[in-house]
């Protein structure tokens, strides 16, 4: 069953392609309709944006909470900036309760294609984070395809961590590789319903591909004016019982 589940997922970027031939249409920017997924279109020239990010993982008998304030800016028509002002954890388990802060960081994306009225839109997103003793590099190659009321997202992401006592010391490394699927339709102009699914493979010490974790669940997504919402309820359909059987995320953003 999960092999099958697996191979279907890694089928999904042939699949995408499948679906490019069946026309375009206008679509929404500015706000985000998935947690999980990047989507190609970027801010707009000068536009302000602020985010709150709020993930939450459960099992194993453990709570944690994942938050993050965010703020974009529109640099040109392709290019958009965010600054990571602060990525913070609170973490309630047996014999353990703290909140700790992560790290601070960049994140930069540029649109090579549009996904209205190109075949596929593409864009290339990089992204560093630096915190108390660790850092990390980011990149995904972002697809999208805008259908109607219909958008078809695929990111593909490797990263790549670096840990110790301190910056000087960054004797730890690991990697990890993921893929995201979106589906998003328009219900009105106000809400957008969907599924995201999400793969993980473990990199440890980048020497081999460790274990695979797959997730999967609904989404929905609710703007009005300047202001937005999306939350993603993910389950995991793979079988490792040491990791979360379920996490939850929002996002709440404003646009100035």
């Amino acid at each position: 069953m999960i092999k099958r589940i697996a191979s279907l997922l890694m089928a999904v970027p042939v699949l995408f392609g499948g679906f490019l031939w069946l026309g375009v249409e206008s679509a929404n920017a500015g706000q985000r309709k998935f947690a999980y997924n990047y989507e190609v279109l970027t801010a707009p020239l000068g536009s302000i944006e602020f985010e709150n990010w709020v993930t939450w993982r459960r099992g194993n008998g453990k709570d944690q909470g994942n938050f993050r304030h965010e703020v974009e800016f529109g640099v040109t028509d392709r290019l958009q900036l965010a600054v990571y002002m602060v990525d913070w954890q609170w973490t309630d388990a047996p014999g353990e309760k703290k909140v700790k802060y992560e790290h601070t960081g960049v994140e930069v994306v540029y649109r090579l294609s549009n996904p209205i009225t190109d075949v596929v839109g593409s864009a290339v997103y990089g992204e560093v984070k630096v915190g108390d003793g660790v850092m990390a590099w980011e990149g995904k190659l972002l697809l999208q395809k805008n259908l109607g009321r219909l958008t078809l997202t695929y990111n593909a992401t490797v990263e790549a961590v670096w840990e110790g006592s301190t910056l000087g010391q960054l004797n730890e490394r690991s990697g990890e590789l993921a893929q995201t699927v979106g589906i998003s339709y328009e219900i009105d102009a106000h809400v957008n319903l969907g599924l995201e699914f999400l793969q993980e493979i473990d990199l440890p010490n980048w020497e081999a591909a460790g274990r695979s974790i797959i997730f999967g669940g609904p989404n929905i997504s609710l703007r009005k004016g300047r202001y937005f919402a999306t939350i993603t309820g993910l389950f995991r359909l793979s079988d490792q019982a040491d990791e979360p059987a379920m996490q939850v995320r929002g996002i709440f953003g404003v646009d100035f």
